[in-house]
């Protein structure tokens, strides 16, 4: 059975509750506002926009009392040529000694800032071409908005949030930014719009249910921590490679995708990134992990199809609760009156897809 009030419940459970969000969004809008006012930093700065699962609405809360996170993309007028990624993320650090001394740390790609209530990262670009200068100062780029939250998105210059309008033309095709890698000493690519893009096109061709599916899949691989990896980014693109268009359901979604992981990737696969397709997203998971993984997901494909065909109520959901843990609400009592009865539960109870914003 779909269960959909009971799978409602149980996303309203496991999605970042409304404190999250609004230390969430307290943290990145503070960022993004030092840094637009600063006198040294400012200057250089092209825009600031959001990204990573918060953006994408993908993001489930933590098992073990971790604090949320979010990414913050700050696009520069850096060139490559001239400026290593050490230099580059060197700049920031006179700003960050400002406002977040003792809670910030360099990192491969990014900038750490811990705060008390939320972790930040902060993710440095080089300058774009003149054409995506141009894209990335738009609306479209720098809403704060999620996109459960929006009916309409598009990367036009059109776009904006009091009207949601899209241009009659096609959508501008977006670059890959360059990021620097401290480690390796390099500019790397990255196409964070392209993931949230292609997040945005999936969930309207699921009904809006596949980000959904995604934290769904995402709190079931929490409860089953080994092996480690695939988990975050990777684990959602995987999600959305195997989640079939139409669905009808959060319970179909998530039994569908096992069954297509299941039938079509047997070994290892090799996933090109949206947006940067010589990135495999797989690349650090190993074959060893890959199989334990596998092997996990044949077993929870067995128990999603079980629940989903079973005709009990109260059968499918105890077999939903045994996949996805003590979240998913327990089934009807049986109480004792003149004769057995099930105590009724009211539906339907409120959607998990919209009215949240960042």
């Amino acid at each position: 059975m779909e269960v959909k009030s009971y799978f409602n419940d149980f996303l309203l459970d496991i999605r970042l509750t409304d404190n999250q969000v609004n230390d969430l969004k307290k943290g990145h809008s503070t960022l993004r506002k030092r840094l637009l006012e600063d006198e040294d930093i400012s200057p250089i700065i092209v825009n600031t926009f959001l990204q990573g699962s918060y953006r994408r609405a993908t993001a489930v809360r933590s098992k073990n009392g971790n604090k949320s996170d979010v990414d913050v993309i700050v696009v520069t007028t850096l060139d490559t040529e001239q400026c290593s990624p050490q230099k580059a993320l060197d700049k920031f650090v006179p700003f960050l000694e400002k406002h977040y001394k003792g809670k910030y740390k360099m990192q491969g790609r990014s900038i750490g800032i811990e705060l008390s209530y939320v972790e930040l990262d902060l993710v440095i670009t080089s300058a774009p071409s003149e054409i995506q200068k141009e894209l990335l100062t738009t609306d479209s780029i720098s809403t704060s908005y999620l996109i459960e939250d929006l009916e309409n998105w598009s990367l036009t210059k059109s776009w904006s949030i009091d009207y949601q309008k899209v241009d009659n033309g096609k959508e501008w095709k977006n670059e890959p930014l360059l990021i620097p890698d401290r480690e390796a000493g390099k500019w790397e690519k990255t196409d964070p719009l392209a993931q949230i893009k292609w997040t945005w096109n999936k969930n309207a061709n699921c009904n809006r249910d596949y980000i959904n599916v995604v934290k769904t899949l995402k709190w079931w691989k929490k409860l089953n921590p080994n092996p480690k990896y695939p988990k975050g980014y990777p684990l959602e693109h995987f999600v959305g490679l195997n989640c079939p268009d139409g669905i009808k359901s959060i319970a179909e979604g998530v039994t569908l995708t096992l069954e297509n992981i299941v039938k079509d990737y047997p070994e290892k696969p090799l996933l090109n990134d949206h947006g940067v397709h010589d990135h495999d997203v797989f690349k650090r998971i190993s074959d060893e992990e890959y199989k334990e993984f596998y092997d996990l997901v044949t077993k929870a494909a067995v128990m999603a199809r079980k629940a989903l065909d079973s005709t009990d109520k109260v059968e499918s959901i105890e077999l939903w609760r045994e996949l996805l843990g003590s979240k998913f609400p327990e089934p009807p009592s049986i109480v004792k009156k003149s004769q057995d009865s099930f105590t009724p539960r009211t539906e339907p109870t409120s959607s998990v897809s919209g009215g949240r914003f960042g």
